[in-house]
């Protein structure tokens, strides 16, 4: 149904509606729960996405579970929304604390495919070189991105 809203005028509205959510959840304080995904392409490169609203950094894809949706199949939807990509050998790596504001599972996993963004949410998805992150990238990522690709890393099932 989306799909018969022309991209720039769904461009506008999500940006719109990013706005009007931003200042609610300032207003009401609402618990957040947020999933993000970190994307390792066969190279060890990782997915980087810029969204048609907000602050028009490189972050993580992601967003909210679903009512009764786990953090690593939220982890899979997501990407395979955003970008088209599908998740695979997916293990959450970070659980957040569950008296904070804001509650941001992390999931790490391989991603198969090329990134396709539809140019509404998302303007612009691409693997990058860890040392080679763009700029401006998310302040969420700062150090933890590493981090988090070690615990994936420790955490691989052995055989």
């Amino acid at each position: 149904m989306l799909q018969l809203i022309p991209r720039p005028l769904h461009r506008l509205l999500l940006y719109f509606a990013h706005a009007v959510r931003v200042v609610w959840w300032r207003v009401a304080k609402p618990r957040l729960v947020d999933c993000r995904v970190v994307a390792l392409d066969e190279a060890g490169r990782v997915l980087l996405v810029r969204h048609s609203y907000g602050s028009g950094v490189w972050m993580l894809p992601g967003g909210g579970p679903r009512r009764g949706e786990g953090a690593v199949e939220a982890a899979m939807r997501e990407l395979r929304e955003e970008v088209g990509c599908v998740l695979t050998e997916a293990r959450e790596v970070a659980k957040p604390d569950p008296h904070a504001a804001r509650c941001m599972y992390v999931v790490v996993g391989r991603a198969s495919g090329n990134p396709a963004v539809d140019g509404r949410e998302v303007v612009e998805g691409r693997f990058f070189p860890l040392g080679e992150l763009p700029k401006p990238v998310s302040p969420q990522l700062g150090g933890r991105l590493t981090h988090w690709i070690r615990r994936y890393r420790e955490s691989a099932p052995t055989s």
